[in-house]
């Protein structure tokens, strides 16, 4: 729990220099861990060993390598730790208020060192950057949600539209009230994007009659629609690479 007392966080009197400072424990490991960290690449941790480093700033005086072990196991993957719900995390034998905190700061900070990098340049001109950006912040969610970007003429994003959550169809997305509020933007141009909780990023029928529809509207009011994106664990796909646009 956090290494919590009854009435809170507080650290025991007369600490050893172990509990106080982690990098002098007997092993040294979470010594080695900090070196490793700071000297080596980007695959320098194993992904356990990313989970761990996160709790030790939450749990500081415990060995946290099981608890990490146990939150890849239960969730599948570091990204899938990193996406889960706060409340679930917290829930998870051994986890916290503090240890769900560590988890959710680096999924905020990456989703939003992603969309800076969307937003500072146009988007066509940094296609991988974009799907970088909506594959953190999608590819992992439970439910389906719809988004709409809308570019200016110079295809820089000017609104991040979510839409609503739900399967993409005319009872959740309007053809006609997407051009209209890309007309109350002032965007000239638009990028339909939705994920598939399933993980396979492969377009229905109904993906693609409304993407037809929203670009037959658009073209009569003079708004592009420049692609259809659809986001799954297991990849993305380009409605426009494939032809369907």
């Amino acid at each position: 729990m956090d290494g919590k007392g009854l009435f809170g966080e507080a650290p025991p009197p007369l600490a050893a220099a172990s509990e106080r400072d982690p990098a002098h424990d007997s092993s040294g490991h979470r010594a080695r861990l900090r070196k490793r960290l700071l000297e080596g690449g980007i695959d320098a941790l194993a992904d356990h060993e990313v989970i761990e480093y996160l709790l030790m700033t939450a749990i500081p005086r415990k060995d946290v390598k099981p608890l990490a072990r146990s939150l890849i196991q239960r969730f599948g993957s570091l990204a899938a730790v990193l996406n889960a719900p706060p409340d679930t995390l917290a829930l998870h034998p051994g986890m916290g208020e503090s240890s769900a905190a560590a988890m959710r700061i680096v999924a905020v900070a990456t989703r939003r060192l992603a969309r800076q990098q969307v937003r500072e340049q146009p988007v066509l001109a940094s296609w991988q950057a974009l799907i970088d950006y909506l594959t953190i912040d999608m590819a992992h969610l439970t439910k389906e949600r719809v988004r709409i970007l809308y570019l200016n003429t110079r295809n820089m994003l000017i609104l991040d539209d979510h839409v609503g959550d739900g399967s993409l169809d005319e009872a959740a997305i309007h053809p006609r009230e997407v051009i209209r509020r890309a007309l109350d933007v002032g965007a000239a141009a638009l990028i339909l994007v939705h994920n598939h909780p399933s993980g396979s990023p492969e377009p229905s029928r109904a993906d693609i009659q409304v993407t037809h529809r929203i670009a037959e509207a658009g073209r009569l009011l003079g708004v592009t629609v420049h692609d259809h994106v659809i986001i799954g664990r297991e990849g993305h796909v380009s409605l426009r690479a494939r032809g369907l646009i």
